[in-house]
């Protein structure tokens, strides 16, 4: 086998596809920031406990691990940047109100999603921090929208799904 070829699921981007997708992630970018939305920039690799806490567990099969060979310790290639933005705005910034931060970078997956999918996927969220009613939701909702359209998707469709649905309608013992 040639040491050039690249692992499955795994490919370059050529010049034309590098552009499409930096002006899409531009695009992007610039939608989130016209609704008050920070960029983050979280880290590619981290420790593995941190990346795995709360909702992130979910994410363990997802992850790529090895061990760090300056501390020994366990680290991990992130599978998804959404625990990392949490753990940004609850520990790092810690802003008392509302705090809107966006992101978008490559995560890497250790099992392809679909038949023909990329293991390393482009990743863009925008999350709001502190405000948990209506508006929120809606206007997290109103910049998908927008994000889409910026996106140039002609018939957008989107599923809502709500946690606190799901709370409520579990038995209490």
């Amino acid at each position: 086998m040639s040491a050039w070829v690249l692992p499955d699921h795994i490919a370059d981007v050529l010049p034309s596809e590098a552009r499409h997708i930096e002006e899409l992630r531009r695009d992007l970018l610039d939608t989130a920031r016209c609704y008050g939305y920070e960029l983050v920039m979280p880290p590619l690799l981290e420790h593995l406990e941190s990346l795995l806490t709360g909702a992130g567990e979910a994410l363990d099969l997802q992850t790529f691990k090895l061990v760090d060979q300056l501390s020994g310790r366990m680290m991990g290639l992130r599978a998804d940047s959404t625990p990392q933005v949490a753990r940004i705005d609850a520990h790092l910034l810690n802003r008392q109100g509302v705090t809107r931060l966006c992101y978008c970078g490559p995560v890497l997956h250790t099992r392809p999603s679909a038949p023909h999918a990329t293991r390393e996927p482009m990743q863009f969220g925008a999350e709001i921090y502190g405000h948990a009613g209506l508006e929120a939701d809606i206007e997290v909702l109103t910049l998908a929208l927008d994000c889409l359209a910026a996106a140039r998707v002609l018939s957008p469709s989107v599923d809502l799904a709500d946690a606190r649905l799901v709370t409520g309608c579990q038995r209490q013992p």
